[in-house]
């Protein structure tokens, strides 16, 4: 199969879109709708992980069935479950960094490289599954997270990074339905128009169970998947118009999506240099200038590195 750019291209932007989030995260001129919503409520900050996670599924799939074809079961589970074990614990190692420096301590150790290593394993089992029984599945687990969220985890939930561990039910019920999801689009019998049709469909969803249960990302709750999933669908969709109809080419886009674990990891690094000096108008109480200079900064030597590994044809991935 034919290396789809519009996938890089997507994965390019939702890395791109965190990048900015996690830098406006802190600084006080920036206005709240550029920011996770307090709870309850939805922002355009809030579709970027589960941009993530819908990335995470446009390939799982793929990768899975050709290093199965290639390699059999047992080396095939073995890589799967190395790569999303090595995702836990670098997001372990990067969130205690990011705790004993003092910036936003978290409550619980978790961050979003936990979330999506955990969401993989939890995947992991059902991957050989039709896409129906995926989607089943996804939803059932979905399900029995809400139940579980209102239940007895609410509390914890709430005060945890990206959900806590409570929260990778969640997060894996989203993955197992991006699955499902991408499956329709890779499906060369069926119109890729009933993905973007199937994207909307669950926009609608998710829009109309937010009148039961809240819309949240601090809860993962179901109304939220399921209006992320729509929305991240719809999003990867203009990418594929953009590259397979209109013939645009986004190129700094396409560096950064394929290499995007790199590219988040150095942005740690550049964040430190604004967040870690204890001036106040350096960063938390920066002039608009002074911030829109920093992320052009940023952005700059982020698109340079990625421009540099892809020209080398340099791929970190796990």
């Amino acid at each position: 199969m034919k290396r789809l750019e519009a996938i890089d291209q997507f994965r390019g932007f939702a890395i791109l879109l965190m990048i900015l989030a996690n830098y406006m995260n802190n600084v006080s001129i920036i206005p709240a709708w550029l920011k996770h919503s307090d709870d309850i409520g939805y922002t355009v900050i809030d579709l970027i992980a589960p941009m993530f996670v819908f990335a995470m599924g446009l390939t799982y799939g793929l990768s899975f069935h050709r290093r199965y074809e290639r390699d059999g079961a047992w080396n095939t589970y073995q890589h799967f479950i190395t790569r999303y074990l090595a995702l836990l614990g670098l997001g372990y190692i990067i969130t205690l960094v990011w705790e004993l420096s003092g910036i936003n301590p978290p409550s619980v150790n978790w961050g979003l490289l936990q979330a999506l290593g955990a969401a993989g394993l939890i995947a992991l089992p059902f991957v050989r599954l039709s896409a129906t029984w995926r989607a089943v599945i996804g939803l059932v687990l979905l399900a029995a997270y809400q139940m579980l969220l209102d239940r007895y985890w609410l509390a914890d939930v709430l005060v945890a990074p990206h959900n806590g561990p409570w929260g990778a039910l969640s997060w894996g019920a989203m993955l197992i339905l991006a699955t499902a999801m991408t499956d329709l689009y890779f499906d060369e019998k069926v119109s890729q128009r009933y993905f973007a049709l199937l994207s909307v469909g669950l926009i609608f969803a998710g829009t109309a169970l937010a009148i039961l249960i809240p819309l949240s990302k601090d809860r993962a709750s179901a109304s939220y998947v399921l209006l992320s999933l729509g929305l991240s669908g719809l999003v990867f969709y203009g990418f594929v118009l953009l590259e397979t109809k209109w013939h645009v080419k986004l190129p700094l886009l396409t560096n950064w999506g394929r290499n995007p674990l790199v590219l988040y990891l150095l942005h740690y690094v550049l964040l430190a240099i604004f967040a870690l000096p204890p001036t106040p108008a350096w960063y938390v109480q920066a002039p608009l200038w002074l911030v829109i200079l920093q992320l052009l900064v940023m952005i700059g030597i982020l698109s340079w590195g990625g421009r540099f590994l892809n020209q080398r044809k340099l791929y970190f991935v796990l």
